[in-house]
């Protein structure tokens, strides 16, 4: 069903629902072609808002009963909405009982009751709970739920839904049943049920109460043996919250179940999180170290929730960003604190900036720029951005450096105190973490701080430094601004925190500290210097800001050797190679670009750097994404910007040859496989050091270190070594390669998740001469690729149309075809996947022609299409709007 025009949402205009609904009991009987649900809910009026006909929520449902009190009644269907006028009056709780059935089978949106390799999953969030039953689909309403499942025992043994296990048993017919109840109350989001065939790992943990916990982790026969580090990050998760924040699970089980077909990454529905395969299944001979970080990350995200998102949920969705960047911030804190070590925390930070300003800032540029808590939508699955997550938790991360780590978890306490149970608001949030710190810059400037929810746009902070020679006194003035964005057309000044250090002319510090820019322009002194310093601004990515600082070349090349912050170390390395980029992309280079000695040099006493971490070395050498550095440009050619790249790529392949060789020596052998920080990090620079090899020996025809990257993928013991020699060889573009994709294929044809990576390394790799389309149109018609798979789809798709601007942004608009093909047959199978996909084109305005041209015609052609979704429809017209 598609529901044409839907009206725009707005955040001003939220009422209290008119109805509460105290308690759910929920009958299923599965069955994929038709499962029946039975729906018997108390419901009161809520006195607080004016009497009014109780509309219930629905989509793609057929409604066979509607009872009250046990009594027919009447009603109609507006809309998509179960209408009910007569209803008992009063403030007395009524009983309301509704029988529908729906087909999971047909459920190819993956949103509600669906099934996947012949076991029923759920997804709820944002609003698919109204694909279950009808029901005020809302986050604001709290219900106690008892849900009961019935189904073929043979076919669905294990019967699984939200909290506690109270009951099972047999039935007549071959079927059996299962009886959950939780206890705590939550809205209908979180709700989930699975039933299939599974088997789970388990392990029993104490809390530091010594209560007794069951962990479990599901999944389908024969990948137990890759839910080992799963099940590791989940005990760590629960152990890291109760020591970090007091937060102790709260229920007698906690369940992981793993689907191979999923939307996102996971769900944290309360005590029965359903993940994403991606996230669930590792081992070393199928994942890479990249696998295990994103494992342990999302597992702690999604646990995390259980108490901020769950036990204290959002008012409604325009508060998204309250569970969401609250809970990122959780989990990077989390990845940070089991990093250990402070490099390893730093190579995390960078990562995480990295993410932030190749993802978040383009969209905070672009026609679908937000606040974090947005004003308006017109459909919510389209607001689960990197804005409301990544930028969200920047913003709770700036909470804690204005009270301090502690500070930060006295506010978390006080948050619980006052919230738990409730459906709140940002506002709330920030309140709790400013009234438990009264003397802190944030209780101070509470108001203002709080323009980081209401304001879209990065902020730019430029730097302009002045030096007195005679009385030793450095100046530096920091001035703010930010542009405009769709429907804000001016900015207020935001509280920006800039943590800044001062370096003499021997590389040592000589003055540090934690500025808090809330004027448009500010001014800090520092006196007493016997010599002009350099300075190292916004340390630690202290704000999630632009930072124009009109560095020279022999600062930059100071703070990459000296700057006791790693973030500025790297990040002065960045600035060279984007500097030397933009300079050859704009034709001050003369057209062509060579990477002078000092860059050279630079990037040579990093690799070679005898304390640095492999982990750091490997961020410092790999040049910015072309994304990156096309944001930094008014008008772009991808192509151009790919080519300058790939060349300066070339040089340092060449310029540091034996410097690569020592790094893949030094780095390559690393024993037992583990994935943590130190040997992660030597094979990651390992494989850095291949790929370069192999780059150089494409132009020097040498067939030593290709040969030597066959025999390594052909060896390797684990899927980082394996899969570094592959793209090693792919990136390359060597004769190899061919015969290297063949033979991965052949050994991992029954592994979809490793199978993904294939796809998506051949769609991602070095565009020469156009050659990757017409690659991925015949990957297309490959018996292994399945666009209805949301994995795959993005495996193959979205590798090519979003992460491959080079290959992209063909002159013959040849990729904007295949993208509008693709998202119009996407948005007919998955409206949500396919305007994830349609995003690919948010800046096409800034293209060079003829590629401007193309992708506006390529964009109106989807947008005409009559019976878009609204998640389509929305990024469409956003992207074609004035």
């Amino acid at each position: 069903m598609r529901e044409g025009q839907n009206a725009v949402i707005y955040r001003a205009d939220y009422q209290p629902p008119p109805y509460w609904i105290d308690t759910v009991e929920l009958v299923f009987d599965l069955d994929p072609a038709k499962t029946r649900v039975l729906n018997r809910m108390r419901v009161r009026r809520n006195p607080e808002v004016a009497a009014q006909p109780l509309k219930l929520d629905g989509e793609d449902l057929n409604l066979a009963r509607v009872l009250v009190n046990g009594q027919g009644t009447s009603f109609k269907l507006e809309g998509g909405r179960l209408v009910l006028e007569n209803l008992p009056e009063g403030h007395e709780p009524f009983e309301l009982e509704i029988f529908t059935t729906c087909s999971p089978a047909k459920n190819t949106q993956l949103m509600g009751l669906y099934v996947s390799n012949g076991s029923f999953f759920t997804q709820c969030e944002a609003e698919g709970f109204r694909r279950i039953t009808y029901f005020l689909d809302r986050p604001d309403v709290m219900a106690s739920y008892t849900v009961t499942l019935r189904a073929d025992k043979r076919q669905y043994p294990v019967l699984l839904s939200n909290g506690n296990l109270v009951g099972s048993g047999d039935l007549d017919d071959g079927r059996h049943w299962a009886r959950w109840v939780d206890p705590f109350r939550k809205p209908c989001y979180l709700f989930a049920l699975v039933a299939g065939q599974l088997v789970a790992r388990e392990q029993k943990v104490l809390s530091r109460a010594g209560k007794e916990h069951l962990l479990q982790v599901y999944v389908r026969p024969g990948d137990l043996d890759k839910t080992e580090h799963a099940m590791n990050s989940l005990m760590a998760s629960v152990a890291w919250d109760e020591a970090r924040f007091g937060l102790a699970l709260d229920l007698e089980r906690f369940m992981i179940v793993a689907t191979s077909d999923f939307n996102m990454g996971a769900m944290e529905n309360k005590g029965l999180n359903i993940f994403n395969t991606k996230y669930v299944l590792a081992s070393q001979a199928t994942a890479t170290d990249t696998d295990f970080a994103n494992i342990e990350s999302v597992v702690g995200h999604e646990y995390f929730h259980n108490w901020t998102g769950n036990r204290i949920t959002c008012r409604d969705w325009f508060q998204l960003s309250l569970k969401e960047g609250l809970t990122v911030f959780r989990d990077q804190e989390f990845s940070q604190d089991l990093a250990g070590e402070a490099s390893a925390r730093a190579v995390k930070r960078i990562e995480d900036v990295r993410v932030l300003r190749t993802a978040q800032f383009p969209e905070d540029a672009g026609p679908m720029a937000h606040p974090v808590r947005p004003d308006q939508y017109l459909e919510i699955n389209n607001f689960y951005t990197v804005t409301i997550y990544e930028k969200g938790a920047e913003v709770v991360r700036m909470m804690q450096t204005l009270v301090g780590r502690d500070g930060f978890a006295r506010g978390m306490k006080l948050y619980f105190e006052r919230h738990d149970g409730q459906a709140v608001t940002c506002d709330e949030f920030a309140q709790a973490i400013a009234d438990a710190n009264p003397g802190s810059k944030l209780h101070e400037l509470l108001p203002q701080f709080k323009r980081w929810y209401s304001q879209a746009g990065t902020p730019r902070v430029k730097a302009v430094s002045h030096w007195d020679e005679q009385t030793g006194t450095y100046r530096l003035t920091l001035s703010q601004s930010c542009p405009p964005t769709p429907g804000q057309a001016t900015k207020e000044p935001f509280v920006i925190p800039v943590a800044w250090g001062l370096l003499g002319p021997d590389g040592r510090e000589v003055a540090h500290g934690l500025h808090v820019l809330t004027q448009a322009s500010e001014t800090l002194e520092v006196s007493g210097l016997a010599a002009e310093p350099v300075p190292s601004i916004l340390r630690g990515f202290s704000a999630p800001v632009i930072l124009d600082y009109g560095y020279s070349d022999s600062q930059l090349i100071a703070l990459l050797a000296h700057d006791p912050d790693p973030f500025n170390r790297w990040e002065a390395g960045q600035r060279l190679a984007v500097n030397r980029a933009l300079a050859a992309i704009r034709g001050e280079a003369g057209g062509g670009i060579r990477l002078d000695t000092p860059f050279i040099e630079a990037m040579r006493g990093i690799l070679r750097h005898p304390t640095l971490d492999a982990a750091f070395k490997e961020l410092v050498l790999t040049l910015p994404a072309e994304t990156y550095i096309a944001e930094q440009l008014d008008v772009v050619d991808p192509q151009r910007v790919h080519a300058v790249r790939e060349a300066m790529r070339e040089q340092l392949a060449s310029a540091l040859h034996h410097d690569w060789a020592w790094a893949w020596e030094t780095h390559k052998d690393n024993g037992a496989y583990r994935p943590d920080p130190v040997s992660s990090g030597r094979r990651a620079l390992a494989g850095l050091a291949l790929t370069h090899l192999c780059i150089a020996a494409r132009k020097t025809n040498d067939p030593v270190w290709p040969g030597k990257a066959y025999q390594g993928f052909k060896d390797a013991s684990n899927m980082t070594d394996r899969f570094n020699a592959l793209a090693a060889l792919v990136i390359g573009g060597h004769e190899l390669a061919r015969p290297a994709l063949e033979r991965f294929h052949s050994l991992f044809k029954d592994e979809p998740l490793v199978l993904d990576k294939w796809f998506s390394l051949q769609a991602g790799a070095p565009d020469r001469g156009g050659n990757i389309l017409p690659a991925v149109r015949q990957l297309m018609q490959h018996p292994d690729f399945n666009i209805r798979n949301p994995n795959r789809a993005r495996s193959l798709v979205f590798s090519y149309c979003s992460a491959n601007p080079g290959a992209f942004h063909r002159p013959d608009a040849a990729g904007y075809v295949f993208w509008s093909e693709r998202v119009m047959e996407l948005d007919a199978i998955n409206p949500q996947v396919a305007a994830r996909l349609a995003r690919a084109l948010d800046r096409w305005r800034k293209l060079a022609e003829p590629q401007r041209s193309a992708a506006r015609e390529a964009i109106a052609r989807v947008a005409a299409k009559p019976d878009l979704s609204n998640d389509v429809r929305e990024v469409v017209t956003r992207a074609l709007a004035e």
